[in-house]
């Protein structure tokens, strides 16, 4: 298979007709090799516009959202970042090459295991992995330039809100089945952030997500 034909075709018939026309996120896409982080099953399909399954439940955002959330975050070389789900490590590989350090957290051993794999096979080591349950927050490195939620969440926690650097931009996707809005938060003060709705998608939540009380009565 031509990769490089297939990773054009992928720019030039998903990611910028879907309004990605940020330079840097492009030149990214055709850096940082798709294929070489899928699992060897699914390597022909790297660059096709849908979500890899990479094993226990989880697969990878499509290629179009991917460069979306990269495209709304505008990341730079000083941001410290904070991931929650490292997945396949393309994702992490990704801000790890926009931004200054990438913490990478993931509830599954193995797959933070896999992401570790791909990294090191790139010499990317501006990453630090860590495995543990990120879905409410995970101030351990914190306050953060830009946190990415690679999971949908039923409700945000407002612990990541409180981890973000004064001018950080979270990404996350909130809701439930059918309705869920990917939306970017930015700090604008010390108890004051902009919530922005970007668009609707659905994507697999996040392994213990927190959802919304349930009211008896």
């Amino acid at each position: 298979m031509d990769f490089e034909k297939a990773r054009y075709n992928m720019v030039e018939q998903q990611i910028r007709p879907w309004d990605v026309l940020d330079n840097a996120v492009l030149d990214l896409l055709f850096e940082v090799k798709r294929e070489e982080y899928v699992p060897e099953a699914y390597r022909n399909l790297a660059l096709a516009d849908l979500e890899i399954p990479i094993g226990h439940g989880e697969s990878m955002f499509s290629p179009k959202l991917e460069a979306k959330i990269l495209q709304h975050l505008n990341l730079r070389k000083s941001d410290r970042v904070l991931e929650i789900g490292s997945g396949s490590g393309y994702m992490t590989a990704l801000l790890a090459m926009g931004g200054q350090h990438v913490y990478s957290v993931d509830i599954v051993p193995e797959l933070s295991a896999m992401a570790e794999r791909n990294l090191k096979k790139h010499h990317i080591s501006n990453v630090t992995l860590e495995i543990g349950d990120g879905s409410h927050g995970w101030a351990k490195h914190g306050p953060y330039d830009v946190i990415v939620l690679t999971g949908s969440t039923p409700i945000l926690a407002p612990e990541f809100q409180k981890e973000l650097h004064l001018g950080g931009r979270l990404f996350a996707i909130a809701g439930e089945d059918p309705v869920m809005k990917a939306k970017l938060v930015t700090r604008i003060g010390n108890d004051a952030w902009h919530t922005e709705d970007l668009f609707e998608t659905r994507v697999a939540p996040l392994k213990n997500a927190p959802k919304p009380q349930k009211f008896a009565f």
